[in-house]
């Protein structure tokens, strides 16, 4: 409960401020220096590129590569259904010409026959096609996604403080939905209407070349309406979605800090926020509804118009004998299939530039390089040093932060198997210490050492692997006890989960749990109390029996007895292992080898607990506060 009440008193009161990309870097490297931009725009997400829009769908192309059998069989499809689509216009004429004009039963017969042959080849056509370009969509989407995906677990810890999670996730999940829909769908049709459009032209030709140019003169009529609308179709189409957008991200905020809703009454405000939320994306969809049936309107009038013109026209040569009703039974069906054709190319165009869109946030993402890399070559192994950690002359500021420092020429040892505890204030750089040891970033000034090898000079993987972190809010996943547990060492054995959870006093809550260690924790382990939680957490580190220990106060969750016997948990496991904790309660740190006291990012002085009441003021300062 505290994790949620901490982070979202105001989540009740204020609408979620939608997540944009960032322009700049939001990476650093070694070579800046504190406070300064950083050099490397490796990590930057490009405001726009230098390529037209429709032609970034060529990046596409990377995806689609693999599957070439797949698309020539679908373009094959696609061909044969446009030419047998194309035929059914002269199934028309001899209908008309050789079975009504003729008055023969047997002429009929052939053309009827003939039309249900057409139709059976069109049917197996367009399944074929819609198979083929449809799977391709799914399998096209899913492998970005998986791309996209295996990417973005790699990229550095300060890309995700510029770019939020709602915004990467909303590109994983809406942004390759639309992708699906356009390659498995709006593509095919916009390859096959041109195909139709330019076949239909050849036999309008080929039928009657007076009543031909009537119908070009009125595709201008028809082309206006549908771009003019449609610009105002597409742009209440984005609004809409981006309005449903607002939609769930407030309902999802709400939903994740139900508790702090509820412990502040404030459902009626949510209830009315969430509704002018919801009439607002209504509005918005009214207006795009109105202006789609103006333009779907507008078409109908113009293209039945110039139909009945046509028709006006040919049929007068019907009748003066200029031209067989066969012929302009043909002429009726090209023209229509031309106009349909228009319209549905007209149409995709729209879903083609939203496409492009949403190719570009997706191409944008994968185009980012993670700041924090393996040396190519000649990496030392992590498992073949010392666990002895020095801090030399490192100075460091957050990318988000780049004109306050968050340490400052920190020099600090943290010796082979025994125990550093780091106090200070808030903001004195604790935990970011934390956060450079592990390599979620570097340090523009210095270097942090691992039995004296740059830790720059390991793979970062592998110079993990040796540690182990109990943060003071544990991460649970949504998942049960096993997987949360074994998350430490996946090959774990369930014997060897049990013994962990064992030893950090949390078997007992287990075992009571409805189905015990299969039992469903709940999206971030909300099913627990923030004591099981952390007692979850300490067995994972326990279960990894790392080199290097890291505890950020791994016992503040805990009442008076359960902290007592993860206390003497984690005695056992901290023996012979370096250990750095974080400390709040300095009740909890006495007996550290050594507790190094910071402020603003400096070590202010480092001794034993006694020591330190005798030489630094600001850790007795810290001592009285506490108990006093």
């Amino acid at each position: 409960m505290s994790e949620q009440s901490s982070t979202s008193n105001q989540a009740s009161t204020s609408k979620p401020e939608m997540h944009t990309v960032s322009d700049t870097s939001s990476g650093v490297t070694p070579s800046t220096q504190p406070g300064s931009p950083s050099t490397s725009e490796q990590g930057s997400l490009p405001s726009s590129l230098p390529r037209k829009k429709v032609a970034i769908l060529l990046e596409l192309m990377q995806f689609i590569s693999p599957y070439k059998g797949k698309v020539f069989a679908a373009f094959i499809a696609l061909i044969f259904t446009a030419a047998v689509m194309l035929s059914v216009g002269q199934a028309v004429r001899m209908l008309i010409d050789e079975g009504f004009a003729q008055q023969s039963i047997e002429q009929l017969q052939q053309a009827v026959l003939f039309i249900l042959a057409i139709t059976v080849l069109i049917a197996g056509g367009t399944f074929a096609r819609f198979y083929l370009v449809s799977w391709l969509g799914e399998r096209v989407s899913a492998d970005i996604r998986l791309a996209i995906f295996n990417h973005v677990i790699t990229l550095h810890p300060s890309y995700f403080e510029t770019n939020g999670s709602g915004d990467i996730m909303s590109r994983i999940t809406t942004d390759t939905t639309l992708l699906q829909s356009i390659i498995g769908s709006s593509f095919s049709m916009a390859i096959r209407s041109a195909l139709m459009l330019i076949g239909a032209l050849v036999m309008l030709f080929a039928t009657n070349i007076k009543l031909t140019f009537i119908v070009l003169l009125s595709v201008p009529f028809i082309l206006v309406p549908i771009l003019f609308y449609g610009r105002k179709v597409r742009r209440l189409s984005r609004q809409s979605q981006d309005s449903m957008a607002d939609v769930g991200s407030y309902a999802g905020e709400a939903i994740e800090h139900i508790k702090t809703v509820q412990s502040y009454t404030h459902e009626e405000q949510e209830r009315l926020a969430f509704s002018q939320e919801v009439e607002k994306s209504f509005q918005i969809g009214r207006r795009r509804i109105k202006q789609r049936a103006t333009l779907i309107a507008g078409v109908i009038i113009i293209v039945f118009g110039a139909i009945t013109g046509m028709l006006w026209v040919g049929g007068s040569d019907v009748i003066q004998g200029k031209m067989s009703g066969g012929d302009l039974g043909a002429f009726v069906f090209y023209a229509i299939l031309v106009a349909s054709s228009l319209a549905t190319i007209s149409e995709v165009l729209g879903e083609l530039q939203r496409a492009a869109g949403a190719t570009e946030r997706l191409i944008e993402i994968l185009q980012v390089e993670s700041h924090i890399c393996p040396p190519k070559d000649n990496a030392t192994l992590a498992k073949s040093l010392t666990a002895e950690i020095k801090f030399e002359q490192v100075s460091f500021n957050y990318p988000s932060r780049p004109n306050q420092a968050a340490t400052m020429a920190l020099n600090l040892t943290a010796e082979q198997g025994k125990v550093l505890a780091l106090v200070g204030p808030s903001g004195a750089g604790k935990t970011t210490l934390f956060e450079l040891l592990q390599r979620f970033y570097d340090p523009q000034v210095g270097r942090i050492t691992l039995g004296g090898t740059d830790i720059r000079a390991l793979d970062p993987k592998d110079l993990r692997q040796q540690m182990a972190l109990v943060p003071q809010q544990p991460a649970l996943f949504s998942s049960d006890v096993f997987h949360n547990i074994r998350y430490g060492v996946p090959a774990a054995s369930d014997e060897e989960v049990i013994a962990a959870a064992k030893k950090a006093h949390a078997h007992e809550f287990i075992v009571n749990l409805p189905e015990g260690y299969n039992s469903f924790l709940g999206e971030r382990g909300v099913r627990l109390s923030g004591g099981q939680r952390q007692r979850i957490a300490i067995a994972r580190a326990i279960l990894k029996d790392p080199n290097i220990l890291l505890l950020d106060e791994a016992t503040s969750a805990l009442d008076s007895e359960s902290e007592h016997h993860v206390q003497q948990a984690l005695e056992e496991l901290m023996r012979g292992r370096t250990t750095i904790i974080i400390a709040h309660r300095l009740s909890t740190i006495k007996h550290a080898d050594h507790i190094a006291v910071l402020e603003q990012g400096q070590l202010v002085d480092i001794g034993d607990h006694h020591s330190l009441l005798q030489t630094c003021d600001l850790y007795q300062r810290l001592v009285e506060l506490q108990f006093k």
